[in-house]
Parts: C-alpha cells; sequence; structure tokens
C-alpha cells in the first residue's frame, strides 16, 4: 500500500448490555475496542473521491460535490452515505484518495457503523469542517438510517466515536446524555472475548428492521388501550410508555408484540444494576447480567441463530467466562464474552471444540478472537 498523509483509527464496537434497545430510546452500555478499520487517505485538489478496499473487490469514485444518488450495492455505499448525510448541513468540494482495510473479518462488531465513521471523519478533515465527536456520531447514524436503511439506534456510533480505554460507556438513547464510567480500582483484569461463528451476516437481510417495527407496534398497543394519541409509527418508541403500563395490558397483547416490550423493560433494569456492579468493580454480577440478557434476547426478543445459541450454551459452561451475549442484531455473526485474561487459551480451545463438534462445517471459518477496550475514533 502506498503511503498516506493521514490515518483515521475507527474502532469495532462491543456491548455489553442493552441489547435491542437503543431504537427504541433505552439505556445501553458499550465499549470500543482495540480492533476496528483503518482508514489511510490523501487530500485531492479536486472533488473525486477514490477509493480501494484491502476488504472488498472493486475500485470506488464518485463526485463528492454532486447530490448523492441510489445506492450502487457496493462497499462503496457507506462512503456515499458519509456524503449524503454531510452533504444536508456542509458544502462539499474536496474528495480524497484512500484506502480502507478491517483488522477482523466478523460480522457483529458493527464495521459498519465504523466505516461510516472514518468516511464522515476524513470527507470533514477534507473539506475543513470541524465536528465534535458527538455531532460525527449523529451524522454517521443518519447515513446509516436514511440512506443505507437501517433503522438503527446510536448505540454502535456512540461507542465507536465516544469510547474511553477502561471506561463502560453508558449512553441515554431518548436525551443523548452519556457518562463514561471508569473501571473501578478493585475490579479484576478482564479482556473481551469474541467467537464468531463462521457465518457472514447483512442486517439488511435479516429480521432487523422487523424487530424494530414490532417494538414500535407493542408501544402503540399500550397508548391504544390507555387511550393516549397515536404519533406515526417512526416517532413511536417503547420509551414512551411505563412499565406499568405495558404490565397493565400485557396480557390483552398479542403475545409477540408483549414479547418484545418485556425485553426492552427487563433489559432497561439490567443495564441500570449492571452501571452499578461496574461501578463496584463486580464482574461476575455484571457477567451474570449480560448473560441475561442474552436468555431475553433468545426468547423475548427471538433472535439468535442455531450457531449463536450454540456457542452462547458453550460460553455457560467454560471456565474463565464472567458472561456475554450475542453482539450486534444477533442474527448471524459473533457471541462476545468478558473473560479472565489468565485462561484464554483454556476458554479458546473449549469453546472451539464444543461449537465445532455441532457445527463442523465451520471449521476453517470459525473464529476466535481476544481484545481489549479502547478510545474511540481518531487520527493516527
Amino acid at each position: 500500500m502506498k503511503d498516506y498523509q493521514y490515518h483515521i483509527f475507527s474502532p469495532y464496537r462491543v456491548c455489553t448490555l442493552g441489547a435491542h434497545v437503543d431504537h427504541q430510546h433505552g439505556l445501553v452500555t458499550g465499549f470500543a475496542i482495540d480492533k476496528g478499520v483503518d482508514l489511510f487517505f490523501d487530500i485531492r485538489e479536486d472533488s473525486n473521491v477514490v477509493l480501494d478496499s484491502e476488504t472488498f473487490t472493486g475500485h470506488v469514485e464518485f463526485d463528492i460535490a454532486m447530490p448523492s444518488l441510489v445506492k450502487q450495492g457496493d462497499w462503496g455505499d457507506y462512503a456515499r452515505g458519509a456524503k449524503f448525510a454531510l452533504q444536508k448541513r456542509f458544502k462539499l468540494l474536496k474528495g480524497i484518495t484512500g484506502t480502507i482495510r478491517g483488522s477482523i473479518p466478523v460480522g457483529g462488531l458493527s464495521s459498519s457503523a465504523a466505516v461510516l465513521i472514518a468516511y464522515v471523519m476524513a470527507f470533514a478533515k477534507a473539506n475543513g469542517i470541524q465536528m465534535e465527536a458527538f455531532e460525527v456520531m449523529k451524522i454517521a447514524s443518519e447515513a446509516e438510517r436514511e440512506y443505507i436503511g437501517l433503522n438503527n439506534g446510536l448505540l454502535d456510533q456512540a461507542c465507536i466515536a465516544l469510547g474511553k480505554k477502561d471506561h463502560l460507556l453508558m449512553l441515554d438513547c431518548e436525551s443523548n446524555e452519556y457518562r463514561l464510567i471508569p473501571k473501578a480500582a478493585n475490579m479484576p483484569e478482564f479482556e473481551l472475548g469474541i467467537f464468531f461463528s463462521g457465518l457472514t451476516r447483512s442486517l439488511m437481510s435479516s429480521d432487523y428492521n422487523l424487530r424494530v417495527a414490532e417494538c414500535k407496534t407493542a408501544a402503540w398497543l399500550v397508548e391504544a388501550y390507555e387511550n393516549i394519541p397515536l404519533k406515526e409509527q417512526s416517532k413511536t418508541f417503547l420509551r414512551d410508555v411505563s412499565e406499568s403500563m405495558f404490565k397493565i395490558h400485557r396480557d390483552k397483547m398479542p403475545p409477540r408484540f408483549a414479547r418484545r416490550a418485556e425485553h426492552f423493560f427487563s433489559e432497561h433494569k439490567r443495564v441500570r444494576e449492571g452501571i452499578t456492579a461496574w461501578e463496584t468493580g463486580n464482574l461476575e454480577w455484571f457477567g451474570s447480567l449480560s448473560k441475561a440478557s442474552c436468555e431475553s434476547s433468545i426468547h423475548n426478543y427471538e433472535c439468535g441463530s442455531p450457531e449463536l445459541i450454540a456457542i452462547y450454551n458453550a460460553m455457560l459452561t467454560t471456565d474463565g467466562i464472567y458472561g456475554g451475549r450475542f453482539s450486534g442484531a444477533g442474527f448471524k455473526g459473533a457471541c462476545i464474552a468478558i473473560v479472565d485474561p489468565t485462561k484464554k487459551e483454556q476458554i479458546e480451545k473449549e469453546i472451539t471444540e464444543k461449537y465445532l463438534a455441532k457445527f463442523p462445517q465451520y471449521k476453517n471459518t470459525f473464529k476466535v478472537y481476544f481484545c481489549k477496550s479502547d478510545d474511540g475514533a481518531r487520527f493516527q
């Protein structure tokens, strides 16, 4: 690869607690990790964007000064999406020439959000635009919702843009208030295990958007039973109704919508408890809440492929794992775990043996990685 003037590192993220609630304005937690996306680039004198990827084939070129067209269906759509969201606020005149690469080829770590944030930062740099991390995060989220077409919340972008090494990020997705909570002095050392099922995933072809709509419908139903005037679905969230309202009407609701709401309200409690566990250095408690989160994801949110469930079940019986859950949307992708770093070798051996005994067809694609928390997206 040629030498470039600029280098952005945009980390992947893991969410230990706060699963599937960001799009309902819930409370979420997570970390940026020390694996992620690297974007190397030079600023051009003209308005062309010329990109290559070490992960995907093909060459991407477009004019950053022109209006964004419809998606092209290739990896360059993320760069086009970043342009689309930035153009709503700023005049873009200068393009870049660059190469992008990812350090782990794994679904479930929000690589799409990491890529979008890298492009937003690069295009802003090229055009002399100064932005705080929070604005970068909101623009990247808007690009993913409005251009890519994934109805996500702010969790992924928040962890990637705001993360800080050895701190747990807590974000309130209704108010956008956040805290970076330092690791307690008495907390034992930990790392984050990532167990990739071998299945690649696409959120757009999964049930992700369907689940979002089901959550909103659950909120609608509670509001209807309570005679609260309804808003259009895009502006309706489970955070708009109270748990006590939901409990009054739960048995009248179609079961699938009741289960989605049950997950939301129970996850809200787990996040609040998890913050206390983290602040007091109690990794056993924190890990047990992460496991309870995954159980609710399976039974109430009803996500999890057979492969992910097999990894999760293997984690439950492996020494050295405090807890964990599906990463990302939980339809394919990976599981993440909070682990004792002194037991990494045995953890990798046991999880690999247990998983491949059930799914030997993934022998060549199943991967185990260990990583640490890290700072958010930045110029290197």
